[in-house]
């Protein structure tokens, strides 16, 4: 397969191990040493913090680590590369099981959201009508906002197929049909999933998407819930990928061990989703015990902030369009700077769980048998 990534598997290779055989290769691989579980803790009270802007646009600052919150970054791999809001509007909730949908309303909300500067979609061909409503409200964009504003609005989509044949026709035909409901030219971002490993037909499909990228009917390939090992070999074979979204959270830090360790080599991006796990981290469970059977001890502890870390691009907010809306509470997090004595809190607290690589498997193994 073409690219540089062909051609340079070895030396991959070599640097992995370099980097495995050093300590302390980085602060997210030297604080994720075990996974967690948040038990009884009792932090200092909050300090007062700095506001910062509360506009997502296109052409801010791009780096996850310079000082101060950002509100946008850009995940990249070679030419491919695209600007989104670092808070994304998660729209799984689409899928069925969270209300009827009044598409109209649902819209609106999309339109609230952007207005706000949340302006980064997340959604999948498999979650209901999101696609179709994401169609209705880019139109709705065009035809009610200026052009400058249409291009701060990105809608990242996923292609999950079943493990059939992945023959070039068959992948156009998904992501034409996801084109055609997004009413869009070229699919902002395409996270691809892979359900069976065992079946090395991820490797085509992703040739295909990569060569319909160049077609320009996509603008960047990306990954969902891959583990580290098939990570590396996609991009050995040449896949440009950008991002993969994976589970993670201060109760699951997989993604801060062998996955940060290859995002760091590679500058593939993380974004995340389950960061404050349906709710269970904020401030509605404010010191409240709250018993979770699979994880350890009950849970006692304030909520705490997604912590800085570099290779997370972005982390998923689900939204639940026109039945509620947390703009506000949102767009908070852009008011809030972790220090070093925030860090640390979050260190100790995280230190007292189960390190879920060895429950679970590595990131997106909770879907595989």
């Amino acid at each position: 397969m073409r690219g540089p990534w062909a051609s340079s598997a070895l030396s991959l290779r070599l640097r992995l191990r370099g980097a495995r055989a050093r300590t302390n290769t980085s602060p997210m691989s030297s604080t994720a040493a075990r996974v967690v579980h948040p038990a009884a803790a009792a932090p200092p009270p909050p300090r007062p913090r700095r506001l910062a802007p509360a506009r997502c646009a296109a052409g801010s600052a791009t780096d996850t680590a310079t000082a101060g919150p950002t509100r946008v970054t850009t995940v990249s791999n070679r030419g491919d590369s695209l600007a989104i809001c670092r808070v994304l509007n998660g729209m799984w909730q689409t899928s069925g099981g969270w209300g009827r949908i009044d598409r109209d309303a649902a819209v609106d909300a999309m339109l609230a959201h952007a207005d706000a500067g949340l302006s980064t979609f997340d959604m999948a061909d498999h979650y209901g009508p999101a696609e179709d409503l994401y169609g209705m409200f880019i139109n709705r964009i065009r035809r009610e906002r200026p052009p400058e504003f249409l291009e701060e609005v990105k809608g990242l989509t996923k292609w999950v197929p079943p493990p059939v044949k992945m023959t070039r026709s068959y992948v156009e035909d998904n992501i034409n049909r996801s084109r055609k409901r997004m009413d869009v030219t070229a699919l902002d971002m395409l996270q691809f999933h892979w359900w069976e490993y065992s079946n090395p037909g991820y490797l085509d499909a992703l040739k295909h998407i990569t060569d319909l990228k160049e077609e320009g009917k996509i603008k960047t390939v990306a990954l969902t819930n891959f583990d580290t090992d098939r990570l590396q070999i996609i991009l050995e074979n040449g896949i440009p990928v950008v991002s993969n979204q994976v589970q993670h959270s201060i109760v699951d830090m997989r993604p801060q061990q062998r996955m940060a360790e290859l995002c760091q080599l590679t500058g593939v991006r993380l974004i995340t989703y389950g960061t404050v796990m349906g709710g269970l981290l904020s401030e509605k469970f404010l010191d409240t015990n709250v018993s979770i059977p699979f994880a350890g001890p009950p849970l006692n502890t304030p909520s705490l902030q997604k912590y800085k870390r570099t290779s997370v691009a972005g982390s998923m907010v689900g939204v639940r369009l026109g039945l509620s809306e947390h703009i506000k509470d949102t767009n908070a997090i852009f008011s809030l700077e972790l220090d070093e004595e925030d860090m640390n809190i979050i260190t100790e607290v995280s230190k007292r769980g189960r390190n879920l690589i060895d429950i679970i498997g590595d990131c997106g193994d909770e879907y595989r048998a």
